[in-house]
């Protein structure tokens, strides 16, 4: 910085360029990356607004799936899902609560960030938490930023059609983020829905998810889920916006899916992991688990030797004692199984 100092201290007007070259010099970025602008995102590596945009103009179905960590979020990635969304529903499934209303921005923020550095290929979608955004459109809009600078998301996505709601819906878009409305069952309004209540069951409920959808579009949303409603008042809304409507448990007539447990599970993974860690403890319980194979790391018969003198000179008899029957144990099985130590 002094050298740079003193260079702009004795340059007049005449020696700017000089200057610029000197400037330009001491970088230890290339030439082309200071002064070639932003470059060109590359649409193979990130699903963008513009792909969902054209899908929805083609009528190609959009899939979107749930992730809160990062190896969840890599299987989505292998898996070429459109959108993944980092929802508060981890408050549930992740944290045990019954609702999703105890969880803090601050824990989101590690969830997004988790699925951010294992899913590369979707559109990374983070919920704004209950009690993050509803206060004012200030707030609102400092949560998403942080979503974004923060959590490495790309867009967020708000609950509830209330005019405060779609106000800060409205104020985020303009702030210059992506966001997603959501209608119908809003778990984060289950103080006045009184629980987790499928809505448009009936002829006034039905026309306000289509309004409320309507109003959110309006708002600026690239898109709307519309969770738990009957399929006709779907297909309605999908009809009425120009966004994509993401379903779930909303029927076949959304623009997209995302498929909840209560609808239909693909595989049962749970069953695999319990299955697994039965065994797991049945061959731990009784004793055939570690094996030979499962013990990689050997020593040598001569620094067995040297290690078991040690210890008896550092008065251990008892583990000199237990090394060396653990070390005849392990010969003689490796000598039945005709396997081969391995020295590291």
């Amino acid at each position: 910085m002094a050298l740079l100092s003193r260079a702009i201290a004795s340059v007049t007007k005449p020696t700017a360029p000089r200057l610029h070259n000197l400037i330009r010099c001491m970088s230890n970025v290339p030439e082309n990356t200071v002064y070639g602008g932003p470059t060109t995102q590359n649409p193979n590596q990130r699903v963008t607004l513009t792909h969902l945009k054209q899908k929805h103009r083609k009528g190609e179905p959009i899939t979107m799936v749930t992730a809160y960590d990062y190896p969840s979020a890599v299987h989505l990635d292998t898996a070429g899902i459109d959108i993944c969304l980092v929802g508060d529903s981890a408050a549930m499934v992740v944290h045990g609560y019954d609702t999703t209303l105890p969880i803090s921005l601050d824990e989101m923020l590690v969830h997004c960030r988790s699925v951010a550095r294992g899913a590369k290929m979707p559109l990374l979608v983070g919920d704004l938490p209950f009690g993050t955004y509803e206060s004012s459109t200030h707030q609102a809009v400092d949560t998403a930023v942080r979503v974004l600078k923060e959590g490495g998301m790309d867009a967020i996505k708000l609950e509830g059609g209330a005019p405060s709601r779609i106000t800060a819906a409205k104020a985020i878009v303009e702030a210059g983020i992506a966001v997603m409305g959501h209608v119908g069952l809003t778990p984060q309004a289950i103080s006045v829905l009184g629980g987790f209540r499928p809505q448009g069951k009936n002829v006034a409920s039905a026309v306000k998810v289509v309004e409320t959808a309507l109003a959110l579009q309006e708002a600026g949303c690239f898109s709307v889920v519309l969770e738990c409603v009957p399929a006709p008042v779907a297909a309605a809304a999908t009809s009425a916006l120009r966004i994509p409507t993401i379903g779930i448990g909303a029927g076949p007539f959304c623009s997209g899916q995302v498929t909840p447990k209560f609808c239909k599970q693909f595989a049962h993974v749970g069953d695999v992991i319990n299955k697994a860690l039965s065994e797991y403890k049945e061959e731990v319980t009784n004793g055939s688990f570690p094996g030979p194979s499962h013990t990689p790391y050997k020593i040598n018969a001569a620094d067995v030797d040297g290690f078991l003198t040690e210890l008896q000179r550092l008065g251990l008899e008892k583990a000199a004692s237990a090394a060396a029957t653990a070390a005849e144990k392990i010969e003689t099985v490796e000598s039945h199984i005709g396997g081969s130590p391995i020295h590291n």
